[in-house]
């Protein structure tokens, strides 16, 4: 299990806004540990409070985690690549203000988003475990950057905490 920070040479200088965000210790058992205390924090949480946005033009709470949903997946998808050794074909961007746009996630229940969310970061999780020590310093190429399953791991991590802060922080506030 993969317990190595990642170098700045390993993803984008934009990432590291995430990655600092995210403590010592095995980057797969923080990731399981992340979900105790974000599901503890969203089932706190009313249908009203879900779906409110904390100023104009901002992300609803229910958009907020449809968007971690989405991202989560994206940055999965990428390490997925890497780890299988296919870094041959450049991965494309997303416009995850477009997505977050499209997702009709008003019509959800959050109870529903958190459980979908669950089970998007229990798959990575096992995806990690499985890892070998080889793969953590594959490569991929995404968005125009190159990025080690290792710097992916920890970008699911700390995007995951940096909008858990924007909750505490902007929203419950």
């Amino acid at each position: 299990m993969d317990s190595i920070r990642p170098a700045p040479q390993d993803y984008a200088p934009f990432y590291e806004t995430y990655i600092r965000l995210v403590g010592p210790g095995p980057i797969a058992e923080i990731l399981h540990g992340q979900l105790a205390g974000t599901l503890s924090l969203l089932t706190t949480l009313s249908e009203a409070q879900a779906n409110h946005a904390y100023a104009p033009g901002k992300w609803t709470v229910k958009q907020m985690v449809g968007h971690v949903i989405d991202t989560e997946r994206v940055f999965a998808y990428r390490l997925l690549r890497a780890a299988r050794g296919d870094d041959s074909t450049p991965l494309a961007g997303y416009d995850d203000e477009r997505w977050a746009a499209t997702w009709a996630v008003d019509g959800l229940a959050l109870a529903a988003l958190a459980e979908e969310w669950q089970a998007v970061r229990t798959s990575n999780v096992f995806l990690l475990r499985h890892l070998s020590e080889a793969d953590w310093d594959r490569r991929v190429t995404a968005n125009g950057a190159s990025f080690t399953v290792r710097a992916l791991a920890y970008a699911i991590a700390g995007h995951e905490l940096h909008h858990r802060n924007l909750l505490t922080s902007r929203y419950l506030a």
